[in-house]
């Protein structure tokens, strides 16, 4: 889809569908990579016994929605006083109008990079990131709603977008490698506490923008 005249990315809300295999990682806290300081007072990494929560997701956000591209993410998990959020600290996709879009809309701070046709591979000028064999189950029914929020640095100030998607869920097991040279590299060598696919998903990402 186009977006407006006036840019080159759809108006927010995203309306996006397609696959995601989710892990999530329990790492030290010391190894957290660091919030933007603009975050500072809004959010707070959650942390429970000295480890804090790291979500990684592999998307393809598929033809039907706004934009269909492919995707790689990692996010903490963090907390307003003592309501969940997450706030992604690394990104990258294939598409420069999700890149644009992503960056003045939310303050989400995606990067490009080249996914390898018909496999979980991303890499960038600088080498590669990750990699991963992906299962390849549909989750089971029914679909189920779910809702969280993202906050991010938007222009030196807290952002907080609002993210609602159902999907079938399912446990998986993914296997990752890790560069360890690479920005994932806080996460080389370990494993994740737990993995999930979220098949046939549809999602709204963000509000109408005010005129």
């Amino acid at each position: 889809m186009e977006g407006s005249p006036s840019m080159a990315y759809p108006p927010s809300p995203w309306s996006l569908r397609g696959r995601m295999h989710v892990s999530v990682w329990a790492v030290p806290v010391a190894d957290v990579p660091a919030l933007p300081a603009a975050l500072s007072g809004a959010v707070r990494v959650v942390r429970l016994f000295g480890r804090a929560f790291i979500g990684t997701a592999w998307v393809d956000y598929q033809p039907g929605g706004d934009l269909s591209y492919h995707e790689l993410l990692a996010a903490v998990l963090t907390r307003a006083g003592w309501r969940p959020r997450v706030t992604i600290t690394h990104i990258w996709v294939d598409s420069v109008a999700s890149r644009d879009g992503g960056r003045a809309l939310w303050g989400i701070p995606k990067d490009l990079a080249v996914f390898a046709e018909g496999a979980a591979a991303a890499s960038t000028a600088d080498g590669p990131v990750a990699s991963a064999a992906l299962p390849r189950g549909n989750g089971i029914p029914p679909r189920l709603p779910v809702g969280f929020n993202v906050v991010q640095d938007l222009a030196g100030r807290p952002c907080t977008t609002p993210v609602r998607s159902t999907a079938r869920y399912g446990l998986a097991r993914v296997a990752w490698t890790i560069a360890p040279d690479g920005p994932l590299r806080f996460l080389a060598g370990k494993r994740p506490l737990l993995s999930f696919v979220a098949a046939g998903f549809t999602m709204r990402f963000g509000t109408a923008q005010r005129v």
